[in-house]
């Protein structure tokens, strides 16, 4: 697996620097969207239709952002065969806060504790959706920077969205993803190209300590998103300009010089609405666009609109949705796979945007494409930035090892349990009464996660979370007591310094310890 480097390698510049491997975990229960419009009375079609959602995962009070990001982390290290000693910067991206003080970053690292690994850099970062970026980009800058040591950053994105009850509560999801970041990577990062866009607003906010809940301005928060968008393009379209024109290049850059491109999503049909969008701009920026056939066909009554007038205009919006339909079955519309069938992930959205992408198609597909990705946070932070993927293709490639890891995703998302309208609600409930509470014991069902899910087993009076590990396989025992000291060395000792031989114990301590608790000092 390509990724760390030889201490003689270290005077040179990591090249090709990215995504090597990617993990995603959402919860094993979803509500159908359809099912939830006839349960709060609305007109059939505004979810499913209105907004593109088919289904929306939740979480029981078994589980919270810690556990989300326990799972993700260990399943990626699983699925990769990667000993804990080969990361040397862990970075959470989340909104999801339980401890105004103490990280999630601090609470995975007992994943770590048997490699005797405490060398790992990096802690959360926090601003709505795009905590998980700002990680991204934090791990990245890592490895291209004098600080490398030369092993692996691992990226973490993992939110609970939940919304009060009304009009904003369909928009929820729940979910992980973990990204292994290193050189020689199948997805690299185009040097130089990101277009960044920050404003102070109030669109969303939590300012509620002891509630799960935002604050939600809807419209403003479209505004925002839209016009961060423009602005995101503009900066990233000058860079590439700047770029080609250092290389000689005399070509102007549109949508067409993106093989893919995935977007946050707060809801699947906002990102074909900012696909549109992007198309309105190529088109207002264009000196000369031929209105007569091609993409711009019938546009030429837009040619003098200002987009900052555009956020809410029908006409302009319509024209260019249809205008861009092509682009959007091409380009897009397989990135919202988990977002229409498991919601807003908030910080993980658009990473499971992309592996949305990846999971529906071949190696071959990819090769040599440009992806472009946009991320959004309110309040609002917002960048543009994109991907090349590499041209190895080849059987056992890291892009074939990339693309086999995520193919079973439509599988897993359809694997899941349907529950009712009424059971969603009551878990909502449950979740708002206790979220944060002492002294508290879930009552939601261990059977019914996901094997090998991490999850809560009580909150003590000093409010520190404790956890247990459902078995990877069913037959085994639920859970166990609390590791005592004996145990604890008896499992340390399984493990070695060999990342061949760790990875074999690992599993030999799993199966016959599937339910060891780990205690969180909160």
């Amino acid at each position: 697996m390509p990724g760390s480097l030889p201490a003689s390698c270290l005077a040179t510049w990591p090249q090709d620097v990215g995504i090597i491997a990617m993990e995603i975990y959402f919860p094993s229960q979803y509500v159908d969207q359809a099912e939830l419009e006839q349960f709060d009375g609305v007109s059939a079609g505004k979810y499913t239709v209105g907004l593109g959602q088919a289904r929306m995962g939740f979480c029981s009070d078994r589980e919270d952002i810690n556990s989300l990001c326990l799972t993700v982390v260990q399943k990626l290290m699983e699925r990769n065969c990667l000993s804990y000693d080969s990361v040397g910067r862990l970075e959470v991206g989340t909104e999801t806060i339980i401890d105004k003080s103490k990280s999630v970053k601090t609470v995975i690292m007992q994943l770590f504790e048997d490699s005797g690994n405490t060398d790992v850099e990096g802690i959360d970062t926090t601003n709505a959706c795009y905590g998980g970026t700002a990680a991204l980009f934090n791990a990245v800058n890592w490895v291209e920077s004098s600080s490398w040591d030369g092993r692996y950053a691992l990226v973490v994105a993992g939110d609970i969205a939940v919304y009060a009850t009304g009009s904003a509560r369909p928009t929820g999801g729940a979910g992980a993803v973990a990204m292994l970041i290193g050189p020689n990577a199948p997805l690299a990062f185009d040097r130089g190209l990101r277009g960044t866009h920050m404003q102070h607003a109030y669109d969303f906010y939590k300012p509620d300590m002891v509630s799960e809940y935002p604050m939600v301005d809807g419209k403003l928060s479209i505004e925002c998103y839209l016009s961060a968008l423009d602005r995101c393009y503009a900066v990233y379209r000058n860079k590439i300009h700047a770029q080609w024109q250092r290389e000689g290049l005399e070509k102007r850059f549109s949508l067409e010089d993106f093989g893919y491109i995935v977007f946050h999503s707060p809801y699947c049909k906002l990102v074909q609405k900012s696909l549109a969008r992007l198309m309105l701009n190529d088109f207002l920026n264009h000196p000369n666009p031929n209105t007569e056939t091609g993409c711009f066909s019938g546009l030429d009554a837009f040619r003098e609109v200002k987009p900052e007038e555009t956020y809410f205009d029908r006409d302009v919006e319509k024209a260019f949705m249809k205008a861009s339909t092509d682009l959007f079955e091409k380009k897009t519309k397989s990135s919202l796979l988990v977002s229409n069938q498991n919601g807003n992930m908030y910080t993980p959205s658009v990473y499971g945007c992309l592996a949305s992408v990846i999971a529906q198609c071949t190696p071959q597909q990819l090769a040599g494409q440009r992806i472009g990705v946009f991320s959004y946070g309110s309040g609002f932070a917002a960048t543009l930035y994109s991907l090349r993927v590499t041209q190895d293709h080849t059987p056992d490639s890291g892009l074939d090892k990339l693309v086999s890891s995520l193919s079973d995703l439509k599988v897993r998302l359809d694997s899941r349990r349907k529950v009712s309208p009424a059971n969603f609600t009551e878990n909502l409930k449950l979740r708002e009464e206790t979220h944060h509470l002492a002294s508290y014991i879930p009552q939601g069902s261990v059977e019914d996660l996901f094997p090998g899910t991490w999850y809560l087993t009580r909150v003590d009076d000093k409010y520190r979370r404790e956890y247990a590990r459902r078995p990877m396989d069913d037959d085994l025992p639920l859970e166990a007591g609390l590791i005592n000291a004996t145990a604890a060395t008896e499992v340390h000792k399984l493990f070695t310094s060999d990342a061949q031989e760790m990875h074999i114990n690992r599993m030999h301590v799993q199966a016959f310890a599937p339910a060891i608790q780990i205690s969180i000092p909160k």
